[in-house]
């Protein structure tokens, strides 16, 4: 029998839904409900309802989650309100059967049920139905229908619950919604490819507007992409693949080969930054910005000089030198033209190895001294001043960038003004006072003594040091400036410096053939094994000492060394054996860039320095008589309680793995880092937890975790079991055999595990750095004394094995003014020939000539002669043995050369020009004391010309500077004035040779590489032609052009007479 309708039924006879769901705001409907014998009401039903099983009455309370969670009080009430409970009038009802309606008007209500029901984008709806014929029917509700009259309390139990359904909806929907709405109304901004712009697009721009001028490599994924001409640049220097993308052009590389390819960019001279993510992704999603994008920002940034490569990286070649910054400041003097005159204040900072250089000094309208201080620390990147640079620094500048090894690209930035004195005094003492509190130093810094010493340099230095301050703070790099007891002024009474046109004349650091370590001297006496000792020498070499009192201990040192056979000799050599670069170590340290592995390295160095010798004691008789070799034994071994309380507080093993969060010995120092160990070990203890329960439900007891592609927690099925798997499993990856899959609560978990290990992670990063900050504020003094007599013992072994090869010996000093070389060699040459080199002896000074000029024919080894008594004179005062039988001389405070013929164009220079510049200023500079070389003077310009100025040029040599010289030319008739005038002061050599006539008129020269005594006959120019392979027929016409010339000038000679 079918059921009878009641009074809340719809005019179509269905009940409506609200019905079902009284308001308990409503007295009227406050009634008792019986918990049985009630039955499923199916409002879709077709036919007659069969009785439904009992079924418990589901209570909704207002404290469920998915209620209360984003909602109000008012959420909760209506929740309250149209909880589920069956009516009085449905519980009184009886059991009939609904009553026989129309079959079609019972079909339309279901379609207008179905379309309330499942919403307007249900498939059913939208498809409708087809008629008897298979035609498309249009549903009821789609055609014009006159609408019945409603009851006011159905809808208003409709709204209401369509109030309560609204807030079952999620907010991620509602803002999803939301969002779509404010799309469809945005316009997209185009970008300049034509494409709209993307959220990432935006970041980059926004990124390059703030960093102007600076190559970016900015970290996506996992790789660093270069955007824009950033990816052009790129593309040209890396040889990588540029395209378009969007709205700029990309190029990419892998985030592992980031170094690589970072040092290509800076050896071009490109300023680079890295800009990174701030965000893990694990942390990101437990954050509220999930849904945004990661945020980027630049936290490194790079030039050549103030890049700090790693410990001993394989790219660090160059074992003598390092990459510096020069800052420059420039004063006019006034003068115009020749007459001009600078004051140059500078700063060399080398970065890497916390060298830093000063000096104040006066120039000339050639600028030579600022080139030979360029040719002397060859700086990889130049800061300076964007005016206010006259126009011959400025050429010398360009001069030396062009002059760059192959390979490397000098760079130069550009201040935007120049500080005046009071503003660059201000910004210095406000650095040393700031860094006083926050970088632990010694207490002369806390005291005052470093800062008055930072401010009582010269003033153009101060102004250049606030600039080199001012500009490493964009690197984090100034701590290199705070210690100022380790700056060293360039050019000191106790050294003389050497010219650059003296360094590449003599082939002091490198070779003028291709420019190679080979075949120079720094190749010959630098057998050093650690790289801070090969630079400490290369400064040796560059700036012999003049101090007599301090070349005698240095030779006295490296005599004992040589002679000695001392346990603790041997011990020495092999301390210095495999050491690492400990200069850079310290200043990875003091930067905060060093990493654990090397920390773990540089700690066991120190402590194999620490213990190679015992504590001094000074009651025991010293082992060594060196005064020098005695301080480094004293020096050593108080290293050691430093390096033991570094060594009590870390685990070098954890270190050596590279485990910021196991490396420490006391957790309670870092308490954070133990707390975030202790949950990873409890979510992985609950994980542990979970798998059990997993097998129970796999009903598989030897069930384990499984790790494929470092994908870890996984639940491994073989499809030929057919297992049951939940469909709530999350299916990860699979083979042909099996199918891997994660839990809801594992995912959960893991999320939890990688969010407390990332936080650990970050937490043992920050204790890390706090632990290098310490190390610096405590140790980095006596660190930094030990590593300095290091590299002082590493020279004299250096030099002591240069002295044990056969025929050095150990040059004498006199007080008397005289340099005498018995069977001196070229150090070089003797070296890179075969055959024997022909020794020679010289005598200058004392009781004979002081000076010599020397003729002979071309070819005949007189630039080497004499090359070898300039360098027998550097090796001697710089504490080496010398290639000679004998060497007894005194103290030489220069030496200068005009050797060779080249153009400087870049600084407006022409060959007669270069000549006669270099020649002003061995006039201007060299002393009474000093040693002079020229070589072919005057030959830039006609013969009478050339002639007139070599003869006044020596003249004034011998008579107003009264210097050591060395003349070489192919003028015979100054040479035989200039001995007339000054007998007692010159002495006219010659290198010896024999001839022997041809039939053809030609003449065969042997060359016998002796100097003689005496004049050469002639300069045998045609025979050096023939040896150059010139032709016969151009020979024979030089040779008879040279007799008819050699018969009138002697005839005019005869008639002059």
């Amino acid at each position: 029998m079918p059921r009878q309708t009641q009074s809340h039924a719809s005019p179509r006879g269905q009940s409506m839904i609200s019905a079902y769901f009284s308001p308990e705001s409503s007295p009227s409907k406050q009634k008792s409900f019986k918990r049985g014998g009630t039955s499923v009401i199916d409002l879709t039903s077709e036919g007659e309802q069969e009785p439904a099983a009992k079924k418990a009455r589901i209570s909704l309370s207002t404290s469920s989650p998915h209620l209360l969670q984003g909602s109000s009080k008012r959420a909760a009430a209506d929740a309250e309100q149209w909880s589920f409970r069956r009516s009085s009038r449905d519980s009184a009802m009886p059991e009939t059967h609904h009553s026989i309606i129309d079959e079609e008007s019972r079909l339309a209500r279901r379609e207008s049920f179905k379309r309330k029901l499942l919403g307007e984008n249900n498939a059913f709806v939208r498809l409708g139905r087809n008629d008897a014929q298979g035609n498309l029917v249009p549903d009821n509700d789609d055609l014009p229908q006159e609408e019945p009259e409603k009851d006011p309390s159905e809808d208003e139990s409709d709204s209401g619950f369509k109030s309560l359904l609204s807030h079952f909806e999620s907010d991620a929907k509602r803002q999803k919604q939301k969002g779509r709405s404010k799309a469809k109304n945005k316009v997209k901004e185009l970008g300049p490819m034509g494409q709209p712009w993307t959220e990432l697009e935006h970041q980059v721009a926004k990124l390059k507007e703030l960093h102007p001028g600076i190559l970016l490599m900015i970290e996506v994924g996992y790789k660093y992409v270069f955007w824009g001409e950033d990816a052009q640049i790129a593309s040209n220097e890396l040889g990588i693949v540029c395209y378009p993308k969007g709205n700029f052009l990309k190029a990419s590389i892998p985030v592992e080969r980031r170094d690589v390819h970072l040092k290509k960019l800076l050896a071009q001279g490109h300023k680079v930054g890295i800009v990174d993510q701030t965000e893990t992704a694990a942390l990101k999603q437990a954050s509220e910005t999930r849904n945004k994008l990661f945020s980027r920002k630049l936290n490194h940034l790079y030039t050549a000089a103030t890049y700090v490569d790693e410990l001993d990286s394989a790219d660090d070649a160059a074992r003598s030198s390092a990459p510096s910054l020069i800052c420059l400041v420039e004063e006019r003097k006034g003068g115009m033209g020749t007459d001009e005159r600078v004051g140059i204040g500078l700063v060399v900072i080398t970065p890497s190895t916390g060298d830093v250089i000063w000096d104040d000094f006066e120039d000339s309208h050639m600028r030579i001294e600022l080139e030979t201080r360029l040719s002397h620390t060859r700086p990889m990147e130049m800061l300076l001043p964007a005016r206010n640079l006259s126009e011959a620094t400025e050429k010398m500048i360009s001069h030396f960038i062009a002059t760059a090894p192959e390979g490397r690209k000098v760079q130069m930035e550009r201040t935007k003004q120049m500080m005046p004195y009071s503003e660059a005094f201000n910004l210095i003492t406000s650095f040393y006072t700031e860094n006083a509190s926050t970088v632990g130093v010694s207490g002369s810094f806390k005291s005052g003594q470093l800062l008055a010493a930072a401010t009582a340099f010269p003033k153009r230095v101060v102004i250049a040091l606030a600039h080199a301050i001012q500009y490493l703070s964009g690197f984090q790099l100034a701590n290199v400036l705070i210690r100022t007891e380790y700056f060293d002024k360039f050019s000191t009474r106790t050294t003389m410096l050497l010219h650059g046109n003296t360094l590449t004349n003599l082939e002091i650091y490198r070779n003028e053939t291709d420019h190679c370590l080979k075949g120079s001297l720094l190749s010959i006496l630098d057998h050093t094994r650690t790289k801070f000792g090969s630079r400490l020498l290369r400064r040796w070499i560059g700036q012999p000492l003049v101090d007599i009192s301090l070349l005698r201990e240095r030779l006295d040192a490296v005599e004992e060394l040589n002679g000695a056979q001392s346990p603790r000799l041997v011990a020495l050599g092999e301390l210095l054996k495999g050491l690492p670069d400990l200069a850079k170590g310290l200043c990875r340290i003091q930067y905060g860039y060093c990493t654990p592995k090397e920390l773990a390295i540089l700690l066991r160095a120190f402590q194999k320095i620490a213990l190679a010798f015992p504590t001094f004691d000074a009651n025991n008789p010293p082992e060594f008589k060196s005064k020098i070799l005695q301080d480094i034994l004293k020096t050593l071994p108080q290293l050691r309680e430093p390096v033991q309380s570094i060594l009590r507080e870390v685990s070098l093993k954890s270190m050596e793995a590279g485990d910021k969060g196991n490396m420490w010995l006391d957790s309670d120092k870092y308490p954070d880092i133990a707390e975030y160990a202790v949950a990873v070990h409890v979510v992985e203890a609950e994980l542990t937890e979970e798998l059990k329960k997993i097998r129970k439900i796999l009903k598989k007891p030897a069930l384990a975790w499984t790790t494929v592609a470092n994908e870890e927690y996984l639940i491994e099925v073989r499809k030929d079991e057919n297992r049951n798997i939940p469909q709530t499993w999350r299916y990860i990856t699979g083979t042909k055999f099996v199918r891997r899959y994660r839990t809801p609560e594992v995912v959960t978990k893991m999320l939890q595990r990688q969010q407390y290990i990332e936080a650990g992670q970050e937490a043992a990063k920050r204790a890390y750095c706090n632990f290098l900050k310490e190390l610096a504020q405590k140790h980095y003094g006596i660190l930094r004394d030990v590593v300095n007599k290091l590299a002082v013992a590493d020279c004299l072994r250096s030099l002591a094995l240069v002295g044990l090869t056969n025929g050095y010996v150990k040059p004498e000093f006199i007080e008397d003014d005289a340099l005498e070389i018995v069977e001196g060699r070229h150090p070089v040459i003797e070296q890179l020939r075969m055959q024997p080199f022909v020794p020679n002896t010289v005598s200058l000074g004392n009781t004979g000539p002081r000076s010599k000029i020397i003729t002979g024919p071309n070819m005949g080894g007189k630039s080497c002669c004499v090359k070898m008594i300039a360098v027998i004179v550097i090796m001697a005062q710089i504490g080496s043995f010398v290639p000679a039988r004998s060497v007894r001389m005194s103290i030489v405070d220069g030496i200068f050369t005009r050797m060779g013929a080249s153009d400087e164009i870049m600084k407006g220079r022409s060959t007669f020009m270069v000549e006669m510049t270099e020649t002003s200023e061995i006039l201007q500079s060299a002393t009474s004391r000093s040693l002079v070389i020229t070589d072919e003077l005057g030959r830039g310009t006609s013969t009478f010309d050339g002639m007139a100025i070599a003869h006044a040029v020596l003249h004034h040599l011998i008579e107003t500077v009264k210097c050591k010289t060395l003349f070489i030319t192919h003028y015979p008739l100054v040479a035989i004035d200039i001995e007339r005038q000054f007998p007692k002061l010159v002495q006219n050599l010659h290198m010896g040779f024999t001839k022997e006539a041809r039939i053809d008129g030609s003449t065969d020269i042997t060359f016998l590489y002796r100097l003689s005594q005496g004049l050469a006959e002639a300069s045998f120019g045609i025979e050096c032609a023939r040896l150059a392979n010139l032709p016969n027929k151009v020979l024979d016409a030089a040779r008879d052009s040279a007799e008819r010339m050699q018969v009138e000038v002697e005839a005019r000679t005869r008639r002059n007479r």
